[in-house]
């Protein structure tokens, strides 16, 4: 944190103003850039422009010299760890406390166990009582170095993936709290994250979802919405969410409109024919449409044993649906662009994952061609 002492010309008044520009570091934006943190502390203090006598002169030193005695106080109230804070309540609230009710406020299933695990964690990393003034740049280092060292319950080290998810959630968290202005400055962001590796994104081929839809499923209802979702790409949060009021047809074309759960973005999607049939028949306007669907274990056991007896022996949670579905449309031909909007991505740069992988495929089958012995 450093203190600058400025100067402003007051048109009006013909006079200029000081004031010190208060540099807090920096915090993170929602797209990942990193922004400065600048507070302004107006003195109350002029210099006359243009001093034309001695008493003029006298004054403007006068008041350069104070203004400059309370830049120097702030500065020593930073050395001794007092400044920085709105008040004193807030820089004794309970970190942990803070992050827990932050993650009780979540809505999504989707990286839930993210923030669960990042909270234990930081548990036992500094205990149950930790304040904000407690977290500084030192911290912040010495987590990261703790998730560094961290095991899992098998005894084997975390991915880095593990590391910099839960990393992120805890600047994550420090990001609200500045928001709330708790804190003037997230000491998190100058620490860096760990580098992640990309991770295997499991599919079903075209004809491995033809065999599920003739293998019979324990609940009906978690084939079809699995089914829906190869065929339309929507999130299982979206789907156990659909209601029939978000449902609009026009003559034989159908499209859903609906509010993403993760990203909170508005989504329109059009929907073919067979995709229209695994929602039954029309319901009430505030009825699910996939009734009985739930996040179970009983349900994970179940879609796991339908997919062995397809035949199928892949590692296949629901969200695979959505992965089957944009590595089948791009497969067909579908422009990356085209599938980015049907995704509801706000980056083209999260899409390209999946054209990385067709582009895997098509140099699989180049190499299938045998030797021919030239």
């Amino acid at each position: 944190m450093k203190i600058f002492l400025r100067q402003r010309k007051q048109s009006k008044k013909g006079a200029i103003s000081l004031y010190l520009e208060i540099y807090k570091g920096y915090t993170e934006t929602t797209d990942g850039k990193t922004k400065p943190i600048r507070e302004y502390e107006y003195l109350n203090l002029y210099l006359i422009d243009k001093p034309s006598n001695p008493i003029d002169k006298q004054q403007n030193k006068e008041n350069l010299n104070l203004a400059k005695s309370i830049q120097a106080k702030r500065e020593l109230e930073i050395k001794n760890g007092s400044y920085g804070f709105t008040n004193e309540f807030k820089k004794q609230t309970n970190f942990i406390e803070y992050f827990k009710n932050l993650v009780s406020k979540k809505e999504t299933k989707g990286n839930l166990g993210n923030w669960y695990s990042t909270q234990i964690h930081l548990e036992n990393f500094a205990g149950s009582k930790v304040t904000f003034k407690d977290i500084d740049l030192q911290f912040a280092e010495r987590f990261k170095d703790f998730l560094n060292k961290a095991k899992k319950k098998d005894g084997k080290p975390l991915s880095n993936n593990s590391k910099a998810s839960y990393f992120a959630k805890f600047r994550a968290c420090l990001n609200e709290a500045v928001k709330e202005k708790i804190i003037y400055g997230n000491p998190a962001v100058e620490t860096g994250n760990f580098k992640t590796t990309e991770s295997q994104r499991e599919y079903l081929t075209l004809d491995e979802v033809k065999k599920l839809a003739k293998t019979e499923c324990r609940y009906d209802v978690l084939k079809r919405a699995f089914l829906f979702s190869c065929l339309t790409g929507l999130r299982w949060s979206d789907i156990n969410n659909l209601v029939w009021s978000d449902v609009q047809t026009n003559g034989n074309n159908w499209r859903v409109h609906f509010k993403q759960q993760k990203t909170k973005g508005q989504q329109y999607l059009d929907i073919n024919q067979q995709a229209k049939e695994l929602m039954l028949e029309v319901g009430k306007a505030n009825e699910r449409v996939f009734i009985g669907l739930n996040y179970s274990a009983y349900m994970n056991v179940a879609l796991q044993m339908w997919v062995l007896n397809a035949g199928i022996t892949k590692q296949i949670t629901f969200h695979c649906a959505r992965h089957t579905f944009a590595v089948l449309q791009l497969t067909l031909g579908t422009e990356i662009y085209t599938l980015s909007k049907m995704l509801g991505h706000s980056e083209l740069k999260t899409t390209q994952i999946y054209a990385k992988i067709v582009d895997e495929k098509i140099f699989e089958a180049v190499n299938k061609i045998p030797d021919i012995n030239l």
